[in-house]
């Protein structure tokens, strides 16, 4: 298991486990970071990651992406 941050361009990966509090954790799910899903990266700048989840793009931070292990 490693965080999204360490994730290879291109490469589809499946979600093991979401950190991070309560409500972070929500704020996560309803972005669709979920348990079992499949994200991949699209553009990774700095540590702050743009990914593509459930049809759709999603920039993160890099804090929030830290907290998504695969």
């Amino acid at each position: 298991m490693m965080p999204l941050t360490m994730v290879n361009t291109g490469e589809p990966m499946q979600i093991k486990k979401v950190g991070g509090k309560e409500e972070v954790k929500k704020f996560l799910e309803n972005l669709g970071f979920v348990t079992g899903g499949f994200v991949t990266v699209v553009s990774d700048i700095g540590g702050n990651v743009i990914v593509n989840v459930k049809d759709s793009r999603v920039a993160i931070g890099k804090d929030m992406a830290n907290k998504i292990m695969v």
